[in-house]
């Protein structure tokens, strides 16, 4: 097991290369795993397994990084639900895991702390986010697993379903109810998540890559991505930009965090990056795949989130983010997190 703690470079991929346990201590703005960007990652603790990356997209993170170098804990199937991401990132609130929380803050540096993986597979079990049984959450990883292996032969759904039917379940119906994704929905997902990979990090044609991914036209193969993306293969790798690292994404999200309080219109953003609404607009898409305006209320629903764990009161947040009544905030916050500022709040003083 080796622990670490570091300040990322902005905009560096760091390739995971073992099962390995991300706690970010501070820092602003937004992370990027596997090609989609999250800004809720406060008090997480977030799982990565082998093959996948991080990047950064500030300049001012303090992360603490476990990697678990003996692979043997992994093969235990209650505890792949942390690291087989099947829709978003793999994570575990601290907000709801006391025991996570404090396990991280007071034991990380000790001999036991691989015990964290125990703690958040039972967490991760207690939560239920599919709402399913332990058995029926294994036909579900042994799905994923046979997806993560054969996403390149091409197989059809019915090929993969046959493959993992043995416990007597309709995989494909168990999957398309608990997670709301049809068996070939995850494959296509695969295949298109190693195919971005392998455009920004190889240097392969692109006719090689849509072979190896089982592609036999690769003029077929740049309508499908595109089709993802909304660019070509050859845009997508220009604007990846793997080794220059470019700071725009550092520029617009220093912008929005010393303006978000005050200036919530796009033009305002534009005029500062010297750029025509339309190209800002364009460019965070691209290259932070989100808009401008999600950014601008991700900043506000963090800063509110701050403020209401300092125990601040609604009025005074409202008035500091520039709603003109409470109930304006109370609905903006709800509609944004999914609960509302009190229900945060008693969450956070009841975990």
């Amino acid at each position: 097991m080796k622990v670490e703690k570091f300040n990322p470079e902005i905009n560096k991929v760091y390739f995971i290369e073992s099962h390995t346990l991300i706690h970010i201590l501070s820092g602003k703005g937004s992370i990027q795993v596997d090609f989609k960007n999250y800004f809720d990652w406060q008090k997480k603790a977030i799982f990565l397994e082998k093959g996948q990356y991080i990047k950064f997209l500030s300049e001012d993170f303090t992360v603490r990084r476990i990697e678990f170098s003996n692979d043997t804990k992994f093969h235990n199937p209650e505890v792949r639900v942390l690291f087989k991401h099947l829709i978003s990132l793999g994570y575990i609130d601290l907000l709801e895991c006391a025991e996570c929380e404090t396990f991280l803050s007071e034991s990380v540096l000790a001999d036991n702390s691989s015990d964290i993986i125990d703690i958040s597979s039972k967490q991760w079990f207690w939560q239920n986010p599919f709402k399913a049984s332990k058995e029926e959450y294994q036909v579900i990883f042994d799905t994923k697993a046979i997806i993560d292996k054969e996403y390149s032969n091409q197989l059809t759904s019915h090929d993969l379903v046959s493959l993992i039917n043995e416990r007597g379940y309709n995989a494909q119906a168990l999957v398309k109810n608990k997670i709301g994704l049809s068996v070939k929905n995850l494959m296509s997902s695969k295949r298109h998540k190693e195919s971005l990979k392998e455009i920004a990090f190889t240097d392969k044609t692109i006719q090689e890559i849509s072979y190896e991914l089982g592609f036999k036209d690769d003029a077929y193969f740049n309508r499908v991505f595109k089709n993802y993306t909304g660019q070509t293969p050859k845009e997508f790798r220009s604007n990846f930009d793997f080794e220059n690292r470019d700071v725009f994404t550092q520029d617009i999200m220093e912008l929005l965090s010393k303006y978000h309080t005050q200036e919530r219109a796009l033009e305002f953003y534009a005029n500062k990056m010297n750029l025509s609404i339309k190209t800002l607009s364009k460019k965070v898409q691209s290259k932070m795949n989100t808009s401008l305006g999600q950014l601008i209320r991700l900043e506000l629903i963090h800063t509110a989130k701050l403020m209401l764990l300092e125990g601040e009161p609604i009025n005074a947040i409202s008035v500091r983010l520039g709603f003109e009544e409470p109930n304006h905030f109370s609905r903006f916050f709800k509609h944004y997190s999914g609960q509302t500022p009190t229900d945060f709040k008693l969450k956070k003083y009841n975990s």
